[in-house]
Formats: structure tokens, sequence, C-alpha cells
């Protein structure tokens, strides 16, 4: 379907028809919201935004989701169940067994588009997708619909259908992200059945809750035959958010067998330490374990089971409270590190994106348990300084990773060669800027995030504008223009925790902004229209410190994280890290435009002062978020430990007879290295290479007639690898890592047998991974003298 092409009349009445016959099954065409608890979100359509970042944002997205083609998107799916693709597929990701992830992200976004912004094209576009799903799924019979494929022990792909075929008799073979040989096929089922329940949500239609239920009706059949513990088993591969996609089909069903089924997807290992109270997740997969936890709020919802909140709560403080960054998001290379470790974490692979949308959207489900300002603090701190980096509104690309330490850039998404998984939740998050502006319970409507917006509220007939210079500036306004309810109303404006000195007006006179107990400031009186409410949100200065660090510093200004800018992301920054010296570092930040968020620093910055500006509209620069904080003292004692390393590495290239730069091309090639199921890979701008399980490393390196070890680099916190290394084919060590050493790189010599260098000028190394396991990163190996120069 090409953009902005409206639907045949065939299609109109394939759909017309379908949605009859979903109706005659019992499915109401528009579902209520299904968000439980005390307080509930208005309905995304109830909410336009006003000119502000965040509308520049849904304009980018939504311009990049008018040139994707659903036809292309839909490839795999049609030609899964024996139909003629309309389109060729896309690239990246969408060429891997993972394939149709995409399609479902995809239909999250235009629906939701369609709610925030009124957007006719993107609901065709969604009911078009819905139509035809609902044709692949008819084409087959039994409710199976899906993209994914499997890679056969062979190495050919084959139908996604097999997995289940396979899983079903018993034949369960679970990986972290593969079950059965293919990427990850629950996950991608999650989107799907999110698509669908959005389309239904807010495009109101029947036919995609009938998909749903015809496909969780495949599922559930085959999974009946399994036990708990082959259940369990087949949960060690990454399942997305099965339990709440399947937890919200009963609720807008009523049908309790996809309640009953949302059960069979909670997972023991994970989530019953968190219902305990326990912290078990260091080292975990980061985003496999958010919707996890988020269907575990949605199941309290609906069951009200006191431990599933409990343990949702817990693991937010867990990753709020000591795992997440300054900018709100989490993981380093996709992993919670262990509690109380943070500073030693601030790498180029920071903050996966899709962690972020999880942990916004967990919040949402707390927040309605229970509506205290404290929630919205984090949402305000990660949905400005993450979500909104995430997105390039020049072109509307999306950052997978958002890194955090000095001197790297974002790297941005192709717009039809990449479709990672941070690109389909991007496509989501920028199409819906206003979901979390406005909430309201019984009587009270609560303001939790300061975005210009207007609010219809029709329970009150009512109409009502938000006005803010957020995030730059101070003033906030709530203005009454329509109001239809006699009775009184309160209203409740949060009170920023970074905020010290809040003040407050109601119809311009002076109003006590004493913060309640859930941290808001309330109003409660018969509105009229024209009433208003202004908060003034003094912004200022202050530096955070990570939680394991005090001398390990980032600079906010309000909710602003800022950055200081290291230059153009195209040229390679080789600079050491800057650092902040003075014995009162803060009172040397100055403002150069505070209107633009934009301070300097005075003196302290080392090895130059820098300038600072907000990190979220850095897009294409290179940046430094954190900072060691020294006094002058010890800025001395940094200098002398400096010149030591240097004086080591020094040391080190006149022992060295060869140096191997693996990850490098240039350097590999003039080694005459080969491998095998092996990546370049690189780390705190460190190049390495891997080798996975059933693969190898192997290279030529230059020896003379002394005696000489070989030395690697590794990563200190790298864990449960285990390899051998061999020299002219001869094993001389084994190599196990266990993350003894996590936070820095470590080197290991292995003395090298004379024998073996005897006439010799040259040797053939080889990394070769236990099975089952990987051996390195090897950030680089040496042949040095064994002795070091008199």
């Amino acid at each position: 379907m090409r953009p902005g092409f409206p639907l045949s009349r065939r299609q109109l009445l394939l759909t017309t028809a379908l949605a009859t016959a979903a109706a005659a099954c019992g499915f109401s065409s528009l579902a209520a919201p299904s968000q439980g608890g005390r307080a509930r979100p208005f309905p995304l359509s109830a909410v336009r935004l006003k000119p502000s970042l965040y509308l520049q944002a849904v304009e980018a997205n939504r311009r990049y989701l008018h040139r994707l083609e659903p036809d292309r998107l839909l490839h795999n799916y049609r030609e899964q169940a024996g139909l003629t693709p309309r389109g060729d597929p896309y690239g990246g990701w969408e060429q891997e067994t993972i394939a149709g992830h995409t399609l479902g992200h995809y239909l999250s976004a235009c629906a939701l588009m369609h709610a925030q912004t009124g957007d006719v094209d993107c609901r065709l576009r969604a009911n078009y997708i819905v139509s035809e799903l609902a044709a692949c799924q008819r084409a087959k019979g039994d409710g199976y619909v899906a993209g994914f494929t499997r890679t056969s022990a062979a190495g050919a792909i084959e139908p996604g259908r097999r997995v289940l075929e396979e899983v079903s008799r018993g034949d369960i073979r679970s990986a972290r992200f593969y079950l059965n040989g293919s990427w990850a096929p629950f996950y991608n089922w999650h989107k799907l059945f999110a698509g669908l329940l959005d389309a239904n949500l807010h495009c109101g239609s029947v036919q995609a809750i009938a998909i749903a239920a015809a496909l969780a009706a495949y599922i559930e059949r085959s999974l009946s035959p399994l036990d708990d513990a082959q259940m369990q088993a087949v949960l060690g591969t990454e399942f997305g958010g099965m339990s709440e996609v399947l937890a919200e089909l009963h609720a807008r069903t009523g049908e309790p067998r996809w309640l009953d089924l949302a059960r069979r997807f909670h997972h023991h290992a994970v989530l019953d330490a968190l219902m305990a109270g326990r912290d078990e997740l260091a080292f975990l997969h980061a985003n496999t374990q958010i919707p996890k936890v988020i269907g575990l709020a949605r199941l309290h919802e609906l069951e009200g089971e006191p431990a599933e909140l409990a343990g949702a709560r817990f693991f937010w403080h867990a990753v709020t409270k000591g795992r997440s960054y300054v900018i709100g998001g989490n993981s380093d290379r996709e992993n919670f590190q262990e509690p109380g470790s943070l500073s030693r974490y601030i790498t180029e692979q920071t903050c996966e994106s899709c962690n972020t949308y999880n942990m916004l959207k967990l919040t949402r489900r707390l927040y309605a348990a229970e509506p205290r300002s404290a929630y919205f603090d984090y949402y305000e701190r990660a949905h400005l300084n993450h979500i909104m980096a995430q997105q390039r509104p020049a072109d509307g690309m999306f950052a997978y990773m958002v890194p955090l330490m000095s001197g790297t850039a974002r790297e941005f998404s192709e717009p039809f060669n990449s479709f990672w998984c941070c690109v389909g939740t991007g496509m989501e998050s920028h199409s819906k800027h206003g979901d979390s502006i406005f909430w309201q319970d019984a009587d009270t409507l609560y303001v939790n995030l300061f975005i210009p917006a207007e609010l219809r509220w029709e329970e009150r007939n009512a109409r009502v504008v938000l006005e803010s210079g957020q995030p730059f500036g101070e003033d906030v306004m709530l203005r009454i223009d329509e109001v239809g309810a006699p009775e009184p109303i309160a209203v409740s404006m949060r009170l920023p925790g970074w905020c010290r000195s809040p003040s407050a007006r109601v119809n311009g006179v002076p109003a006590d902004t004493h913060r309640d107990s859930s941290g808001y400031f309330n109003v409660r009186r018969r509105w009229k229209a024209g009433d208003t409410i202004e908060l003034r949100l003094p912004m200022e200065p202050r530096f955070e410190s990570t939680p394991d660090d005090p001398a390990t510093v980032a600079l906010l200004n309000g909710p602003l994280v800022l950055a200081a800018d290291l230059g153009p992301a195209g040229i390679p920054f080789d600079g050491p890290e800057p650092a902040l010296v003075g014995d009162d570092p803060l009172a040397s930040i100055e403002a150069v435009d505070a209107a633009q968020a934009r301070f300097t620093s005075r003196g302290i910055g080392r090895p130059s002062d820098l300038a600072f500006a907000p990190f979220f509209s850095q897009y294409d620069r290179r940046t430094a978020v954190y900072f060691k904080r020294y006094t002058p003292a010890e800025w001395q004692k940094a200098l002398a430990l400096s010149a030591a390393e240097r004086a080591r590495a020094e040391d080190l290239d006149a022992r060295s007879v060869d140096v191997i730069r693996l990850g490098q091309e240039e350097d590999e090639r003039r080694h005459g290295m080969v491998s095998a199921i092996s990546y370049a890979v690189s780390y705190r701008f460190r190049p390495g290479r891997d080798a996975r399980t059933g693969g190898f490393i192997e290279f030529d390196a230059a020896v003379r007639a002394e005696p000489l070890v070989l030395q690697a680099t590794y990563w200190g916190g790298e864990r449960d690898r285990v390899f051998h290394i061999e020299v002219d084919g001869q094993r001389i060590a084994t190599q196990r890592l266990q993350g003894e050493h996590p936070g820095e790189f470590i080197e290991r010599d292995y003395v090298l047998p004379a024998e073996r260098l005897s006439g010799k000028q040259q040797i053939r190394v080889r990394f070769q991974p236990e099975p089952g396991h990987t051996a390195g990163p090897i950030f680089g190996c040496r042949i040095l003298s064994a002795r070091a120069d008199p």
C-alpha cells in the first residue's frame, strides 16, 4: 500500500464482513481503556498537543510512518500463509528470523498516531493491515498467523510454524534469544498482539480482536501438552510481554481462558524472586525482564493479588534507584549490572531505548495503583532526556543505544534497512507524547507532565489548556476554557522533586504551594471558564552523583540533563575524558543562554573549559555526560597516576615483538586472520573480536628467538566465558572469565613453549571456545619479550 493509498472496495468489504463476524462472536467494536487502579490516563484521543518539541517529534514520526509501506512489512506474513506477497521485504532485522516484529510495532504506531492527531491515513493503514492479517490467518484455518521464521539444524530457513509444532511435541531447545532456531518467536507475537489490541482500542477494529483471539487459541492448543517444567523451559527464551497482552485480551473479551493462558507465561526464575523482595537481576538481559514485570502489574489490576503489585514495585525501585543512569535509561550492553556499580558501566553501549519505553509503561501501571508524583519525577526524567534523545527530529530516525561515555555519539537507524527493536518502540513512543500528561480519578484532574496540550474532558463537558515553557522555561499555566459540571473538582498539579521553591497563583492570587503527601499542589473548587492555575518552577544548575560514587557527577538544570559538547559526531574523539577540578565546581558553572539551557564552566574544566547544552538535543554531536570531580589536590594525584599508566604502556610497546589489533580490519588482514561465527566488537572505544560457540579466531603473529609470552586483553566483567588458546595446533592454555574484575580491562599472559618457537619467525594463534560458550571478546593481543629491558 503506497502512502495515502485508500483501501480498495474489496478490502473495505472484507473488513466489513469480518467486523460483522466478530460482532456476532460477542466482541465489542470499541474497547474501553483498560488501565486499572485508582487513577487512569485520559484517552489519547482526548489530548491534542500544542506547538513544542514534543509535537515536532510526533510530526517527524508521522512523516516516517507515511513513508513505510504496509505491504512490505506484511511480506513474510503473506508468504508463510501461502499467499503471494504484495511487496518486497525490508532490510535489517526484517531479513532475520525475527522478521515480522516490526509490523506489530507499526500497527501500534499507526493506531496511536491516529488517536494522537486524528490522522486518517494512519487509521486506513491500521485497518488495511488488520484485514491482511485476517486473510493470512484464514488461509491456514487454524488461527496461526506470524511473520517469523526459523533456522533448521542444517542452516536452512523454514516456516516459523515448525517451532510451535516441535515445542508442542516436547522438543524444546531454548536459549537466551532463540527457541528451536527462531529469534524470540513469542516476543514477536507479543508485538503482533499489542498492535491488534491498539488497533481495536484506537481505531475501533472489531476484526483485530477476532484475529487476536484466534491466534491465542492456536497458542493455547500448542502449549496445552506441556507440563509446568516444560513451559518454564520455553520461557528461558525472551518472550516479551505475552502475559500482559493475553491478560488484556481477557479484559477486552471477558474470556477466562485468556487469563489462564496469561498465567502460563509467569517466569518463576525471575518473577518469584521479585515477589519475595529479592534482587537477583545482575547480569540478566534487561529488556527481557521488564515486559514480564509489566505483565505482573497488569495481572494485579485484574486479580488484585498484593504480591504481584509488590513484585512490580520492588523491581521498579531496584532499576530506577540503583541501575538507572542520569537520563533515566538503564543497562550496559543490554544487561543489568550488579547493584552499587553504576559508575563502572558508563560506556558507549548504555541505555537501550526499548528498556526505557518499557520502564515508562511499567511506571504508568504503578502510578495507576498509587498516584504519587515521585513516579512522574522518574517518568519526566526518562521521557525528556532519553526518549526525546532517541529520535532525531530532522529525519525521524532512531537510536538503539543512547551512549553516555565521554566522546560518544548516537548511531541512528536507516529508514528501510534497520528495523531494530528500538526502531519499533521508537515509532510507538513518538506517536503518543500526549498519553501521560493528564490523569483522573473519581473527582480529581492530575497534571503530571508539563507538555503544552489541550484536553477535552468529555465526562465533565470541559476543555482545559496547558501552556508551558518547559523544559526551558519556568512557567506553567493551566486554563479552564470550558466547563459544564457545576460540582467542585480537584486539580492536582505535580510539584517536581527537582524544584526547591515552587510558587503558585490561582486566578492571579498567590497560593500556598505546600506539597501534599503525594507531591502535588491541590486546588478544589467550582471552576468556571477563564479560571487559571499558574506555577512557577525555578530551575538552577545542580550536580547529581552516581549512586555508588560521589565523585562521578552529571550536571542538570531543572528537568534537563546537560552534556558537554565535544564536537561533531563525524569526527573521532581522541582526547582525554573531560574532568571538573575545584573545591566548589558548581559555583563556576555560568549561564550563557539561560533560555536555551546553555552553560559554561569557568576555570574548572580539564583539559579545557566546557560548553554545556541539553543532552537530548545534541543528536549529531559527541558529548560528555558524566565527569570525575576532583579537588585540586586530588587532581594532582590523578595526573601522577595517568603518567605512570603512560609509562607502563610505553614499556609494553618497547617489549612488543608484534601487536595484533583484533576488530580492526586492516590489522586483521595484515595478520592473516580467519574466523568463523565471530564478530568484531567495540567497548569503551577499544576494538576487539569474539568467537561464539562452534566458531574460532585464528591469526599469524611474529616471534623471535627469546623467551616470549602471548598477552591477551579482556574485559574483566565478562562472565561464563570458557575458551582455549592454541599455538600451531597445540593447546597452551584454557581461559575462564567469570566477572572477577568488573569495570576494567585485564591482561592475561600465556608463556609460549620454547620448542614451538625454535627457528620460527611466525606462529599461528587460535582462540577456540568451549562448546556452549564464547571466546573473548579479545581486545587485542601482543607477543611480548618475557623479560623487561634492564
